[in-house]
């Protein structure tokens, strides 16, 4: 029998943030998220550990609950012109144990009111990141297509993000790849419902989607020249 780490607690937690997100509001909350949100997702993150080791030896599941893999809940809001202080969602990044954090490929983790998401990939990865993928799919288009073409792939996750509206400079237009060259984003993602994230059995779940994922984050992992 599995364990049941995410309640409708969980859920209700964000929903009544997103309704009051300041720090008036959070601040008497805030062991309620420790208890409903936060202590859950660790214990989550703590028992994929062993899973994400099974899929690649150098993946790294972080459960601590500062610097690790899940994210704060905290905004940063330096550069934003958004001030809204909280993240209305509880988020962890599975990366690379030689990889820069989010400039190279990450097994993640969304949950919130509006969805339960899981992604592989690359999301918005620096122009040295992206040059590094986008050469490794010209020079090897039937690995590219193989990863993308991969059943359990392919039947679980749907292909996302931006996309360039031409070819970018230096390769040929006429490239069998070139609409998976032009993307700015190499990001696989798939959904649960909440019944699934609330079961007993997300923590199986969520390993297989990555299982899934698999193929298409090793390409990505070995393009980026880091040991799958």
């Amino acid at each position: 029998m599995g364990t049941r780490y995410f309640t409708p607690r969980f859920f209700d937690f964000f929903e009544e943030l997103s309704r009051n997100n300041n720090r008036d509001w959070f601040i008497p909350n805030k062991p309620r998220y420790e208890h409903d949100v936060r202590e859950p997702m660790l214990a989550f993150i703590a028992d994929f550990a062993p899973r994400l080791r099974k899929i690649s030896a150098c993946y790294v599941a972080d459960p601590r609950p500062s610097g690790g893999s899940m994210m704060r809940i905290y905004r940063n809001l330096r550069f934003s012109r958004d001030k809204i202080p909280y993240r209305t969602n509880a988020a962890a990044a599975f990366g690379h144990r030689d990889g820069m954090h989010f400039s190279s490929p990450s097994f993640y983790l969304s949950l919130s009111p509006a969805e339960a998401f899981a992604g592989v990939g690359v999301w918005h990865p620096q122009p040295e990141t992206t040059a590094k993928i986008r050469d490794a799919i010209a020079a090897h288009p039937a690995k590219w297509k193989s990863a993308i073409n991969d059943k359990r792939f392919k039947a679980r996750f749907e292909m996302m993000g931006d996309m360039l509206s031409r070819p970018p400079k230096g390769y040929d237009a006429a490239h069998p790849m070139i609409e998976d060259i032009k993307r700015k984003d190499f990001i696989g993602g798939t959904e649960f419902t909440r019944k699934e994230v609330c079961s007993a059995e997300f923590l199986d779940l969520f390993s297989k989607a990555c299982t899934d994922g698999s193929p298409f984050m090793k390409f990505l992992t070995e393009a980026m020249g880091l040991k799958w």
